[in-house]
């Protein structure tokens, strides 16, 4: 979950071993940046991007700039390093980085948004509602402090920013009332910025094909936990206070009774990934809707088990590259 693009932190390592004393010293080069995605796809992460805005409430921050821009990657850093700033952003903001070239890159983009980065110089940041309507375009000239930017500045003007909070109440009851105009009952999943599992299983929900299976039997309403007014007190309730974790879940009847929950014989699911769980998560699907098709929920039960492989082959890729790196060290050594 996920629930943004990954805003990772950049360290530019240097050599630093001390040469012996008859050497003259000289300084390896810093290692190439690479920060921002240089592919043509801007487009398409800024509209995933404001999807996931809107189903979590928060807002979208262009980050436009380029990997040459030092400025660009002090800022990245910063919000990377700095915690407050951190969590600032996972909680209130999708973070898209957009390359700007050489001043001559997504320009139909930038014009869009009113985004005047040609002008003002980069980093510069364009704040867009989920509905994908500019609220603000910041230079970033003015966040700069003794050569860096200032923490406090750039805070500040996220909190200025910022998504008013949703009231989980309000989303429950809309919830409640679709489903008995429609039918179908609702799936009530509870989550939180922090969680990852709680991600996995929302970018899972709206896969085109999951997404139209789960369309047709259940309405989809998210509570998260640290963010909704009222929404821990409400995932206690459902859960008698029970330790659960989340991704959590519950199946509800348009009156609201409770049709099935995400606890199967070995505990919470979360997010189905072993066959267990996977196989619990069809049962509790089928509870809470008998018209679920066996052919339904074998796409779903084969989907799960499809990006439970894909982590897995992730995963391995990442290790054996950390491994080869470190072979390559050591032949140095």
């Amino acid at each position: 979950m996920s629930r943004s693009i990954p805003f990772i932190a950049l360290t530019i390592a240097f050599l630093t071993a001390a040469p012996p004393a008859n050497a003259s010293v000289v300084e390896p080069p810093p290692e190439k940046v690479t920060l921002y995605p240089q592919a043509d796809d801007a487009r398409p992460r800024i509209d995933a991007a404001l999807a996931r805005a809107k189903a979590d409430n928060t807002r979208v921050m262009i980050q436009w700039g380029d990997d040459w821009c030092g400025w660009c990657v002090k800022l990245h850093d910063l919000c990377g390093k700095n915690r407050d700033i951190s969590r600032k952003l996972l909680y209130d903001y999708e973070v898209v980085l957009v390359p700007v070239g050489r001043f001559d890159r997504n320009l139909d983009i930038a014009a869009a948004y009113q985004a005047d980065f040609k002008s003002n110089g980069v980093p510069y940041l364009t704040i867009l509602d989920a509905d994908g309507s500019m609220i603000t375009n910041q230079e970033t000239g003015s966040l700069e402090e003794n050569g860096a930017h200032d923490p406090a500045k750039v805070m500040a003007f996220l909190t200025e920013h910022q998504p008013s909070p949703r009231d989980a109440a309000t989303s429950l009851k809309k919830a409640l009332e679709s489903s008995k105009a429609s039918g179908r009952p609702v799936m009530l999943h509870f989550g939180a910025p922090w969680c990852g599992w709680c991600h996995r299983l929302e970018a899972w929900m709206t896969e085109p094909p999951v997404k139209a299976i789960l369309d047709r039997h259940l309405v989809d309403c998210k509570i998260d936990t640290d963010r909704d007014t009222g929404g821990k007190a409400i995932f206690e309730a459902y859960t008698k206070g029970a330790s659960t974790g989340i991704p959590w879940f519950v199946f509800l009847a348009g009156d609201g009774r409770t049709l099935a929950t995400s606890d199967g014989p070995d505990g919470n699911v979360g997010f189905p990934s072993t066959d267990g769980e996977i196989a619990a998560f069809t049962v509790a699907l089928k509870q809470a809707d008998p018209t679920f098709t066996d052919t339904e929920l074998r796409t779903l039960a084969d989907s799960l088990v499809a990006n439970r492989k894909a982590r897995e082959a992730k995963a391995k890729a990442a290790r054996d590259a950390r491994a080869a790196k470190d072979a390559l060290k050591k032949e140095g050594a």
